[in-house]
């Protein structure tokens, strides 16, 4: 029995390592296969193509930098219009939602992370643009003056992206969120009644203890904005440019390649298209693995904060 006991654990590790490994493949797989498609683009452009903003395929010079820029620049702001209130939604349901409402409102934000992207690009077309033209139209001209808010009240542009971004990753960076919330003893939130604090204080001591699931939370949702696609493409407007204006219309690494991947007529113009989209796996990986060290260097302050009070404990 102890000898096919020890046979069955051995061919579980091994068939549950053989998954993990696959994994990692896969990953280098993908990373290989750009490099090698994106060979001639590399040779003739070297690192000039991380840096100019010229996308000319007639001519055939290609930069990458405003797909870069709107990338990063619509994540970014998707991710700060998203988060405080996604954690509001996690804090509502699973601290002070009543019963009889908690369930529906799990139910509807699951949906909204169900919902095709392209669905909510034609939400963003039809809904979303309208009302932020209005919003830009609406702005006094000193307002206007401003480089935030420069350029023709159009509603396909930035501000509009990073909206239909941040609802896109809300229900995403809530689950988690709230899923984490649920798991934090519930010791922690006596011992700060114990202590005579407010409701209010329990949960932000909640918050604390969860600090660092919550921090994964928002840094996949982060990803997901990075990569999102037919959304951002309908409504970003989808011009080449840098620009630091919220009405201004840019452009993102996944939506240059989903709009131009069947046109490239030449290998060098193809071949720049791949080269983003291994820009893109490049920033994607050095996000994660950024937000993987931040979330190892906060488990293991913790940790350490932890053990004074432990050590003493025993030693009493």
């Amino acid at each position: 029995m102890p000898k096919s006991r020890s046979r069955s654990d051995f061919l579980f590790r091994i068939g549950t390592g053989t998954f993990g490994v696959l994994l990692v493949v896969l990953v280098c797989a993908i990373g290989v296969v750009l490099a090698r498609q994106s060979v001639l683009s590399v040779q003739k452009f070297g690192m000039n193509f991380w840096r100019t903003e010229i996308w000319d395929p007639v001519a055939g010079e290609f930069g990458a930098l405003p797909f870069i820029w709107g990338t990063l620049y619509s994540s970014v702001l998707a991710l700060l219009i998203a988060t405080p209130i996604a954690l509001g939604i996690a804090v509502f349901i699973s601290e002070l939602c009543p019963a009889v409402l908690r369930q529906p409102l799990v139910f509807i934000t699951e949906l909204l992370a169900a919902i095709p992207s392209i669905v909510y690009g034609l939400w963003g077309i039809f809904v979303l643009v309208p009302a932020v033209r209005a919003v830009e139209t609406s702005l006094p001209d000193a307002m206007r003056q401003l480089p935030l808010f420069s350029g023709a009240p159009l509603g396909l542009g930035m501000l509009s992206a990073a909206l239909i971004l941040a609802i896109m990753v809300i229900p995403f960076i809530s689950s988690i969120s709230r899923e984490v919330l649920k798991s934090v003893p519930a010791a922690q939130r006596e011992g700060a009644y114990a202590l005579g604090a407010t409701r209010f204080e329990a949960i932000r001591a909640a918050l604390f203890y969860a600090r660092t699931g919550i921090v994964g939370a928002v840094m996949l949702g982060f990803g997901r904005a990075l990569g999102e696609t037919m959304a951002v493409t309908m409504v970003i407007g989808n011009n080449p440019k840098v620009s630091v204006s919220l009405f201004a219309p840019q452009y993102t690494m996944a939506a240059v390649i989903a709009n131009e991947f069947a046109e490239a007529a030449d290998d060098l113009y193809l071949s720049a298209l791949v080269e983003t989209g291994l820009v893109l796996f490049i920033i994607t990986l050095i996000i994660n693995s950024l937000s993987r060290l931040l979330i190892w260097s906060m488990a293991r302050r913790a940790t350490a904060a932890q053990e004074p009070g432990v050590a003493a404990e025993g030693a009493s």
